[in-house]
């Protein structure tokens, strides 16, 4: 039986992103269940715990089981998937620390450059917190490829082939593409190749497909309202 994936808004919905492109690059089936942000039925069937622990996306469903947080998806579907992770033990332990502190970390990065895959909004001078995270980012990213992925024969990604670390960054790639980010010439060629991934083409077109708006995130509401 294929999984069942709880997911919010493509256009908005980072947390969502990560596992459905973990399952989808990889050609793992799976059925996608789409529940819009901001509606009585996500209050009904997600906040409320109906169908989700958290009252959150997204939710992995397989069988009786549940799993409903993103790091927490990676993990099982690695176990029951073996080479989501980098094959190599040393690039695999960069990659889970790289992943977990995405997953803990660049807090002015998410609140001040939310995911917004139809959107183009170049922000010329980000604020001090949110170029230092922009930085720290950019130096996993080129540590990665330096490391593991800079050979010739080892791929365009961060470890070489496709794994879960570039799904896990994937929305940070839509952040940079959204908002102007200034790359190096490692993270520029990085941020294109994942754009033209086959897999983030759908999920692009899905997203500019869909005609919902959440407006407090959208980049005119959080500048003209946020001064923290």
């Amino acid at each position: 039986m294929a999984y069942t994936l709880l997911i919010g808004n493509k256009n908005y919905s980072s947390w969502s992103l990560r596992p459905w492109l973990m399952l989808h690059a990889a050609g793992i089936p799976f059925r996608e269940e789409q529940h819009w942000f901001d509606t009585p039925e996500f209050a009904a069937e997600i906040s409320s715990r109906k169908r989700s622990p958290n009252g959150r996306v997204p939710v992995l469903v397989d069988g009786d089981v549940k799993v409903w947080d993103s790091l927490a998806i990676a993990e099982y579907l690695a176990e029951r998937h073996p080479g989501l992770w980098p094959v190599d033990a040393v690039a695999r332990a960069h990659a889970r620390s790289a992943c977990a502190e995405m997953h803990s970390s660049f807090g002015a990065l998410r609140n001040w450059m939310p995911m917004n895959v139809r959107r183009s909004y170049p922000i010329a001078a980000p604020r001090e917190d949110v170029r230092k995270d922009i930085e720290r980012i950019q130096a996993l990213w080129t540590e990665a490829r330096a490391k593991f992925g800079a050979s010739s024969s080892s791929g365009p990604y961060l470890y070489g082939t496709f794994s879960i670390a570039d799904a896990y960054f994937a929305p940070v790639v839509f952040r940079f593409s959204t908002y102007g980010v200034k790359c190096s010439p490692v993270v520029a060629a990085y941020v294109q190749t994942m754009l033209a991934h086959p897999s983030m083409q759908q999920w692009i077109a899905a997203s500019k497909a869909e005609s919902a708006v959440v407006q407090h995130e959208e980049p005119e509401f959080l500048y003209e309202n946020k001064t923290a």
